[in-house]
């Protein structure tokens, strides 16, 4: 009986060492991580991405215009005043190879001008003072004055020589065709001066014999 019981207890303590082992082979299979074939663990060093950001422009606002807003006609702004005219040249004759300045000689200047509707008017002329012993006239003609009229173009012409031995005019630098005002410059006295090329008189001539020479 005694013998019964004895291997009665080593049955059970047996036993009892199977259903240990089992349980801790269960468990340490559990805890087994099961990895996937062709899965790759994500590297922690892209997580944070330090590649800095484009400078793009910033987007600007535009306003349109209202349709109540007046428009510039250029009232703010003031036109400039016309400047004054000067002119001045030389009146010599000429006697053979001879060039005498001729003192209390005159010019005229003729000028063309158009309206404020753009058609031209009646031309109008003026005489220089008498020149000077060294044969030197100037005339300044003003900005003003003329009213609604824009001058457009100016002549000079040979008027008259005092002298009766040299009174015939020639066409020298256009003293009797026209010669016309075109180069000028400004004077510090804010004049616009036209210098003209030397006029010339000359003594009468002596008729050619018929048949000339």
């Amino acid at each position: 009986m005694a013998l019964t019981r004895f291997f009665f207890a080593a049955s059970i303590l047996l036993l009892s060492s199977l259903v240990i082992t089992s349980a801790n082979d269960y468990s340490y299979d559990s805890r087994t991580d099961t990895v996937k074939p062709g899965y790759h663990p994500k590297s922690d060093a892209n997580i944070y991405d330090n590649t800095p950001k484009p400078d793009l422009p910033k987007p600007t606002l535009t306003i349109p215009k209202s349709d109540n807003e007046k428009p510039n006609y250029g009232y703010d702004s003031i036109p400039e005043a016309p400047l004054p005219i000067g002119i001045e040249g030389l009146v010599l004759c000429k006697s053979g190879s001879n060039y005498i300045p001729i003192k209390g000689a005159l010019v005229r200047i003729a000028c063309m001008a158009v309206d404020q509707n753009g058609y031209e008017t009646t031309p109008f002329s003026c005489l220089t003072g008498a020149t000077d012993a060294n044969g030197y006239y100037y005339k300044t003609l003003p900005a003003f004055g003329l009213g609604d009229l824009k001058v457009t173009e100016c002549k000079a012409y040979l008027e008259s020589s005092p002298l009766e031995t040299c009174k015939i005019p020639t066409d020298v630098n256009n003293g009797m065709s026209g010669a016309l005002l075109s180069s000028y410059h400004i004077l510090s006295k804010n004049i616009k001066l036209y210098s003209m090329r030397t006029f010339f008189y000359t003594s009468e001539t002596t008729p050619t014999p018929a048949g000339g020479y």
